[in-house]
């Protein structure tokens, strides 16, 4: 009987006061770090998508993560009610690469830290995951001089082929490499990092796939500027 009601008395909903004055502080300093994560995002991250858009979701995500884990990890019915609610309400992001879905992580990771007022681990593990992403991509940076994304498609039954767009692209740029490939019955679509030597050879580039298909669709996204 003492067992079961110890049982009982450790799964019931205590009302433990959370301090404000700490509280208050870890949310500052949660969101200060998602606001850097953001910055590091925009600046150094590769994804297609507009990443400051993107970018915008890190301090919400991060301070909701460290409110929630502040209310729970004092009561194992909460933390198995939680369970329960996320199991109904998912979580559906439209994460297209990797590298979006890595940043989101380390902004829960973040909320993680702070709400189980794991503040020195957290820091330290953050700027030591930031430096680690700063010197990859300085590593990097002269074995990946592309500067350019561009994305060709065409949406008729008649569309070109991968073929005839990658031969003209090789013949005016210094380097090309293809990011993303989609492909159905009545349409295409690729998308490109290229190095285009100056703004001339990408113009004789768009002129020559406009002569493949009048109806093909070019868009240009300037990553680090050729004009």
């Amino acid at each position: 009987m003492n067992r079961l009601q110890t049982f009982q008395e450790f799964l019931a909903t205590q009302s433990v006061q959370i301090p404000i004055a700490g509280f208050a502080f870890n949310l500052l300093l949660a969101a200060m770090l998602s606001f850097l994560l953001s910055r590091v995002y925009i600046k150094y991250g590769e994804s297609l998508s507009n990443r400051r858009i993107f970018a915008r979701n890190f301090m919400l995500l991060t301070m909701t993560t460290m409110l929630v884990i502040a209310i729970v990890k004092s009561s194992l019915a909460l933390s198995l009610g939680l369970v329960g609610a996320l199991s109904i309400v998912r979580f559906r992001a439209a994460i297209k690469e990797p590298e979006e879905l890595a940043y989101l992580f380390l902004s829960i990771a973040i909320g993680l830290g702070f709400g189980a007022d794991q503040r020195a681990i957290t820091i330290m593990a953050f700027f030591i995951i930031i430096a680690i992403i700063c010197l990859k991509k300085f590593s990097h940076r002269f074995q990946d001089n592309q500067n350019l994304y561009l994305t060709v498609s065409s949406q008729d039954s008649q569309k070109i082929d991968l073929d005839s767009i990658v031969r003209v692209l090789k013949k005016h740029s210094l380097g090309l490499n293809m990011k993303r490939f989609d492909e159905t019955k009545e349409a295409l679509e690729a998308s490109f990092l290229v190095e285009f030597k100056d703004f001339e050879n990408l113009k004789e580039a768009r002129e020559e796939l406009r002569k493949l298909k009048d109806s093909i669709k070019i868009t240009f996204l300037d990553n680090k500027g050729i004009y």
